[in-house]
This record gives C-alpha cells, structure tokens and sequence, in this order.
C-alpha cells in the first residue's frame, strides 16, 4: 500500500515519515494500527489545508469588491431649522432722535441671522433590504440623524430620496429609515462579526467631508472595545481612514458582508489617525430588526447590580479563575428577586451564553426576548446552582440593564490584619456617621492608612453586612471568618460593604496570612 502527502509547507520533512511507513514491513497485527496513524495523518494535512484557505491574504485590489457595494452605500443629509439669534436692543435715545433710524438700520445690517435658519449635516449610510412595493430600509447612526426636521438619502448616482424615520436607538446610537423608488435599488447583507478576527481584512465605505463615495481598507485592530458611549459598548476597532462624515457608513468583510457600522473616531485632531470605532454586526441586527418590526426597541431586564469578580474575589469565593459577574444586590420585585437570584451570587452563565466578563452580561440581557424563561447558572457556596428567571422589559428610562453597582458599635474592636477598627452599630454611631435606622451589621470606625482596607478604599463610617457571605452582628464574626480563610489558605476575605454610594463586595488582603 502507498501514500502520497500532498505537498504544503514543510514538505521537505513530511517525506521521510512518509517513505518509512512505506518501506518497513508490516505484519498482519500491526496493519490497522498503521492505517489508523495513516487516516490521522491525512486527516490533519487536510486541517492544514483547509486552514491555511481561510486565512486570507490581501486581495491584489480591491476594485470588485468596491464595483459591488458602492451603489447599497448612501449619503445621508439632514436639515434642521435653527433657531436665529435674538434682536440686540436698541440704545435708549431721546423720542424722535435722528439717531433712532441710523442704529435701526446698523443693527438691521449685522444681524442677518435674527430669523430662523436652515443647518445642514451630512452622514453615512447602507441599504439592507427591498420589497416589492418599491421600499427601501436604510441604516444609520442615530447622531446623524438626531433633531433631524428633514432627511434625505442621496444614492450614488445623485438621485435624492426623501427619507422616512422608522425607528431610533439612544443607547446603540442606530436608526433606520425608509425610502421609496420607483426602481429596485442595491441591498446589501449583515455578516457574522462574531467569527471575525483581529488582523482581518476590512473595508469602509462612506461619505467624509461630504465627498461621498468613499472606499478605504484596512484592518481589525481589536475586538471588545468599550469606549464609554454606551451601556453595551462592544466595539469593532479599524485602522480604515475613518473621518467626520463616515458616520453610519458600513465596514465589509471581503465576502461583502456588512460586519459593523462606523460610529466614532480616537482623534485629537478631528480627523483619521487609525482608530475607528464600528457597531458589530451581531449587537446591530436584533436592534434593526426590533426598529424596523416595532419602530422601538424591547430589551431584556434582569433586575440585578452587578460588579466585577477580581482575582481576589474568585479566590474568596472557590472560583478557579475571575470570570462571571458578581451580584451586589437584587432590586425588590425584579425578574432577579422572582427567580431567586441572590447578592453575592457570581452569575457564570445566562440563558446558555457563558458571562466571561462583567460588562458581557447587560448586553446577553438586553438581548434576550422579553417574557421569556432562561436557565441562569451562578456559583453560590462553592458551587453551580442553576435558578429559572423569566426575563423582564427594560423601561427605557433606565439607566441599567444588570447595572454596575458602586462601592459595597459598643466597644470598638481593631483588626490589624485588615487594618481597620470596627464597633457594632449603637445609637451613638447611627448619630456619629448618619446611618440609616434599619442599617445592620459593624460600622467602620478607623482605617489604617496604606492597610489592605485603605487600598480597598474603605472608610469610616461605611457598614460591613457581610463577611464571606455570612451575615455580620459584631466584630467577632469578621475575626472568625478571617481565622477560617487563613485555615483554608486563603489570602483575602469577602466583605460586603454599603458605604455613601451603596452596596459593593470587596476582598480584602489578610495581612501576614502567608
């Protein structure tokens, strides 16, 4: 029996493994376990090959993939009527001065804009789909077309379309119009910006500076970027020239897929220094979707303030790694509550989607449909416990979806091993730090500057509620708990804090716990 190796790569030190299995005589027992390494071999070649095919190269040009997608791209220009500026006041002259007509009509002269006025402002945009009926979605940014009295979308060719607004969304900075023609214009498609990869090609089309019909390439220079604009920001990040104007503008894969939509720039100049910030497609599409189907958009709420697990957190915790969100409380009467989500739960995983990070749970939320029971897992008491929650709409006045949350005596008790000073909550210390009448647990009295509870930025007068997830009721509940981390390794302790901007989990270092 012979085999030949496809040539790919490292050719020169395939053939030796080749001419020996070859060459060397086989037995009747031996056989299978050759042809078995024989089909594994192949196998992996093949894996290589087909490897090697998706990792693209760089085109020679460009030009097709330009021909292609320019006529879906569009200009969008909006005009909004501008308040004028308010008539100066005349000088107070004598009645009938001869002055009166000359500063009216000095006055008249230089300040041609005390009407109202007409501004113009111009964006980008792509067609995604056409009908029958001659109608056709387009999308865009929000910003560009906000406060908007009139819009319109210029096809390639100059043709100008009166644009109808179908729906906007604040919080992902999309909106979508529609237009009528009587021709069947140029679409084009969302593509999977889940699968793409730093260092992938891209290519942005759009309207900067208002010279539309503009075709740059460049690459994915990251993924994730959270740029503080929004509650799901999840940013596709380029170094395709992107300037002012390219706003709404689609970023294509080289298949001609839309995978993002241009949405800001990282510039102290105002114009491109290569970094440019698009919408991906998979955070874009169930929001078009809603806005086209609704005209608004219905988000997923849990109910939930989250925060950060920290290295110190999972190791309080028994979690392996720092991953998930940790639940710092649960808001009365929510979605959480209901389904017996609980403060100081890390949730891991929500309705099958892994919570790898934080900030990654508002946007499972906010996508999932409204009223729909989901499997939630969370590690409590060292391990997975998997609650059913039927997920509640978002009110579009909130500010959260699974928000972040901010920071969490008698005889007074020191504990050098944390660095702070402790005395349960009397009369005296709800008059001395202004706490609440229902406030429980031990009130922080001191702080030891550069201790393990200063780097943690605790406080006096802030509450300790719990301690490794047990309720606290005086200082001698901290010491027990911390003496049991110490017997089981660990070099932090969990504090659940509520200070002057509410409840929040800390971990705290063990001083001297080896």
């Amino acid at each position: 029996m012979s085999y030949q190796l496809v040539k790919h790569g490292h050719a020169g030190r395939a053939r030796p493994l080749v001419h020996r299995i070859e060459t060397a005589s086989l037995s009747s027992a031996s056989r299978p376990a050759v042809s078995w390494l024989m089909a594994g071999l192949v196998a992996l070649v093949m894996l290589a090959a087909a490897a090697a095919a998706q990792a693209r190269g760089a085109p020679d040009s460009f030009a097709d993939l330009a021909e292609k997608l320019l006529p879906a791209v569009v200009n969008v220009s909006t005009t909004q009527v501008v308040e004028g500026r308010s008539v100066p006041e005349l000088p107070r002259l004598p009645p009938g001065s001869p002055f009166e007509d000359f500063f009216k009509e000095f006055f008249d002269r230089n300040n041609p804009q005390q009407r109202p006025r007409k501004s113009t402002s111009l964006g980008s945009g792509f067609i995604i789909d056409t009908n029958g009926s001659g109608e056709s979605y387009v999308v865009t940014n929000n910003h560009v077309i906000q406060d908007a009295d009139e819009i319109t979308v210029i096809l390639q060719d100059d043709t100008r379309l009166e644009a109808q607004l179908v729906g906007r969304d604040r919080k992902t900075d999309l909106a979508v119009l529609k237009v009528k023609s009587k021709r069947k214009l140029p679409s084009v498609s969302f593509g999977d910006s889940e699968v793409v990869r730093v260092g992938d090609w891209v290519v942005a089309i759009g309207n900067p500076f208002g010279l539309g019909g503009t075709v740059t390439a460049g690459i994915i220079s990251a993924r994730g970027r959270d740029i503080n604009s929004g509650p799901y920001d999840d940013f596709i990040q380029t170094d395709a020239s992107i300037n002012r104007g390219n706003s709404g503008g689609p970023m294509f894969n080289l298949d001609g897929e839309v995978i993002g939509i241009n949405t800001a720039i990282f510039s102290p100049s105002g114009g491109s220094v290569g970094i440019g910030f698009a919408i991906p497609s998979a955070t874009a599409k169930p929001v078009i979707s809603q806005l086209i189907k609704h005209g608004t958009v219905r988000r997923g709420w849990l109910g939930v303030h989250i925060q950060t697990v920290t290295d110190e957190i999972a190791e309080t915790l028994g979690l392996d790694e720092a991953a998930g969100a940790l639940v710092a409380s649960v808001i009365k009467d929510g979605p959480a509550e209901k389904g017996k989500i609980e403060a100081g739960d890390v949730i891991l995983s929500f309705d099958g989607k892994d919570v790898t990070q934080m900030r990654r749970l508002p946007r499972i939320v906010a996508e999932t449909e409204v009223d729909t029971p989901v499997d939630v897992v969370v590690w409590r008491n060292n391990k997975r416990v998997t609650l059913k929650v039927t997920v509640g709409e978002l009110e579009e006045d909130d500010t959260e979806v699974a928000a972040k949350s901010s920071s969490g005596s008698g005889v007074e008790t020191t504990i050098d091993s944390l660095g702070l000073t402790l005395s349960k909550i009397t009369p005296a210390m709800r008059d001395r730090y202004s706490l609440e009448k229902k406030a429980k647990g031990v009130v922080v009295t001191n702080v030891v500057a550069d201790g393990p509870a200063a780097e943690k930025g605790i406080r006096p007068g802030d509450v300790i509620v719990e301690v490794s997830q047990v309720e606290v009721s005086s200082p001698k509940t901290i010491l027990k708990k911390i003496e049991e981390a110490r017997s089981n390794g660990r070099k932090s302790v969990l504090l659940l804090l509520e200070g002057q901007a509410g409840l929040r989990f800390v971990a705290v270092r063990i001083e001297d716990a080896g």
